[in-house]
């Protein structure tokens, strides 16, 4: 179930198939959140390539290596959604989990090898900030090994103070099922 900041599919009234069979993405919308040339960022549900984003995810991240497939789908369904597209193809993508007024946490932000190097994960950060939905927010967090100077261009610091916050972070979550136990792939 789609939250209030990504209306369902059938509120968008394309299909992925659609916009592949037309040869290009809708032009303005309600979704469209950034156009430069070829390139599109839009939070339209309806068009994430969920293969592509599950396959990054898994086999290309270090963040979430082995995340089956059903994870993924209920993340997007779940979340706030940029997807970055040339023509009709997605090569990025971005996730934002929130409240819409006091809280937000970015994950799962890429940008598909062939296409990096252009400026584009910069890009496609702006539009994330850019967005109402994601506007007067009290904190915003992300988690990163080696990306800080993106971030830091977009306002992200380290924690002012660390000792207050707490997880719980199961690194190994992917490669067990429900019981606790390793699964064989």
């Amino acid at each position: 179930m789609a939250n209030d900041l990504t209306p369902a599919a059938s509120e968008a009234g394309t299909t992925r198939q659609e916009v592949r069979s037309r040869g290009s993405l809708p032009s303005g919308g309600p979704h469209e959140v950034g156009r430069r040339g070829d390139y599109l960022v839009s939070t339209d549900p309806a068009l994430l390539d969920l293969p592509l984003i599950h396959d990054f995810l898994s086999n290309r991240s270090y963040w979430a290596a082995g995340i089956p497939v059903e994870v993924v789908r209920r993340s997007t369904e779940n979340s706030l959604c940029f997807g970055l597209y040339q023509g009709t193809h997605q090569i990025g993508f971005a996730r934002v989990v929130t409240d819409g007024a006091t809280f937000a946490y970015l994950a799962d932000v890429f940008v598909i090898e062939a296409h990096s190097g252009q400026g584009l994960s910069k890009w496609l950060l702006d539009c994330v900030m850019r967005h109402p939905h994601l506007q007067g927010l009290r904190r915003f967090l992300l988690g990163t090994r080696d990306a800080h100077s993106l971030y830091e261009r977009h306002g992200f610091t380290p924690l002012t103070d660390p000792e207050r916050f707490l997880e719980i972070f199961r690194p190994d979550v992917y490669s067990k099922d429900e019981g606790g136990r390793t699964n064989p792939n």
